[in-house]
């Protein structure tokens, strides 16, 4: 991680250097705007930490670069697609925002997304899940950083299905991220020989699973995958255990699971559960200063992998 920071210096500057289009850059500075959910479903995984992932990096290229200040603006997009698009408007028609980074939740981000192609500025999703973003809403301006729904299906779906999990339920969450996670690992399950026993939707933020959970036990599933995130994947997981699904002999496989969870989890709920990621803390000696400054400013939690990206994107922007 701290490797991402000594890029910014001539990533930045070639910026600078490429012509009459950036010699007004946001008025002589760069401005980097977080956009993310900062007290709602999302807040754990990016939120106030994301925040200090990005001035960690600020302080750690020296706060300018050739001379030139960088900012960071906050923005809480509430979990709405109209006000993140609103938000990224306001920054880039007024606020003088040159790159967005985070955005967690898809329906924002793809909300985000098209207004950044429209002003032709940056946006760096370190939050979002869905594939569209490259796919059918690819854009110039968007680059996927950290992870994506192909991502999670790949590692987690194939894990189980390798490990003997071939017939499986879907508990998705009801908007492109968990309609978009949930195709890409059905599709790795068929193509492993497996098959989908049957699937629901859940709408965002939903408190009680139950209705949810009997319909994946009723199906008999040797597999029940969680097509959700943050909150919501936290209910269903402590619902299920509340249901005795696992006890019953089926599995759950959390396809978005992130380590502020499992510490919401407790061990005893978070047990057996397979998931992705694509950063941990405590890989090596350098993950762990990070990871142990980190927690410092950040209540004493360790970094997610979307904070993890936060770091890295606003290093190199």
């Amino acid at each position: 991680m701290r490797l991402a920071a000594l890029s910014l210096t001539a990533a930045a500057a070639a910026l600078l250097a490429t012509g009459p289009a950036h010699a007004d850059y946001t008025g002589g500075r760069i401005r980097i705007g977080v956009l993310n959910d900062q007290s709602g479903l999302y807040a754990d995984l990016g939120g106030p930490g994301s925040v200090l992932a990005a001035k960690l990096a600020l302080r750690d290229f020296g706060g300018s670069v050739n001379g030139t200040p960088v900012d960071i603006l906050v923005a809480d997009h509430q979990n709405k697609p109209d006000v993140g698009a609103n938000l990224a408007r306001t920054w880039f028609d007024t606020e003088g925002v040159d790159v967005i980074v985070d955005v967690p939740n898809s329906a924002v981000a793809l909300a985000v997304n098209e207004v950044t192609r429209e002003k032709d500025k940056v946006f760096i999703v370190d939050g979002a899940t869905t594939s569209e973003l490259t796919q059918s809403k690819c854009s110039p301006n968007t680059v996927a950083w950290v992870y994506d729904t192909y991502a999670l299906a790949h590692g987690t779906g194939k894990a189980v299905l390798d490990a003997g999990g071939r017939d499986w339920f879907f508990v998705t969450a009801d908007y492109a991220f968990g309609h978009d996670l949930e195709k890409e690992t059905s599709a790795v399950v068929k193509a492993g020989g497996g098959k989908v026993v049957g699937s629901v939707n859940v709408p965002i933020n939903t408190p009680d699973f139950s209705s949810y959970l009997l319909q994946a036990q009723a199906s008999g599933a040797k597999v029940v995958g969680l097509a959700n995130a943050g909150g919501d994947a936290i209910n269903s997981i402590k619902q299920a255990a509340e249901f005795g699904i696992v006890q019953g002999g089926q599995q759950l496989a959390s396809l978005e699971l992130f380590i502020t969870d499992v510490n919401s989890l407790g061990l005893q709920a978070a047990q057996g559960l397979v998931f992705t990621t694509a950063f941990y803390w405590d890989t090596n000696e350098k993950t762990r200063a990070f990871a142990k400054e980190m927690a410092e400013g950040n209540r004493g939690i360790h970094p997610t992998m979307i904070q993890a990206g936060v770091y890295a994107t606003s290093s190199t922007t």
